[in-house]
């Protein structure tokens, strides 16, 4: 069976670090999206990037820049729509979805969800900490497409809300010695980081 597809999820407003793209901030030698793709591509078939505006500044990247299908700001569920959608093209039956402001997500996060999904025997898996549900970091079947896209033109913006409709299962990572779902949000959030690495 093909490995999932990943998508980095970088469609969100930063407003919190003053608007711009939060994946482009300088961290060590690279980026903080650049450290995301580091730990993220190895685990999937092929990669994306959901991000709304102009593509054009993701170039460099060198990956498919998919922008939201629904309108208005729609959340990170819109996001996993547009993977979902890109995935179907591509004859893939599953996406990993990863936020782009997390340097540090886990190596094993694709095995894990996967592992999660098959105990459960549930159509989703969400990663989670003991603080709770960490739901940007899923496995999605594009077999739910059209009924994410449905709830999503029904007004529907709240991850685990849909999740809880067809049974998520939960892949449970520890924290420590650092959580690895740390979000640079905020310039302290970014001295932090540094620090981390």
């Amino acid at each position: 069976m093909m490995a999932p597809l990943g998508v980095i999820l970088a469609g969100g407003r930063a407003t919190r670090m003053g608007g711009g793209d939060k994946g482009l901030l300088r961290l060590g030698t690279g980026t903080v999206m650049g450290q995301v793709i580091d730990r993220f591509a190895p685990q999937v078939a092929d990669l994306a990037l959901n991000a709304n505006g102009d593509p054009a500044r993701f170039a460099h990247l060198g990956l498919p820049v998919l922008a939201d299908s629904v309108a208005g700001f729609a959340g990170p569920l819109a996001g996993v729509l547009a993977g979902l959608d890109w995935a179907a093209a591509q004859g893939a039956a599953d996406i990993v979805t990863a936020a782009a402001d997390t340097p540090f997500l886990p190596p094993d996060l694709v095995p894990r969800l996967i592992l999660a999904r098959e105990m459960a025997g549930t159509p989703l898996a969400l990663a989670a900490t003991a603080d709770g549900w960490q739901p940007t970091f899923g496995l999605w079947p594009v077999a739910l497409r059209d009924d994410l896209r449905a709830a999503l033109q029904g007004g529907l913006r709240k991850v685990v809300a849909w999740t809880d409709r067809h049974g998520a299962a939960r892949a449970v990572f520890g924290t420590q010695p650092f959580d690895p779902f740390f979000n640079v949000n905020t310039p302290d959030d970014l001295t932090m980081a540094e620090a981390m690495l």
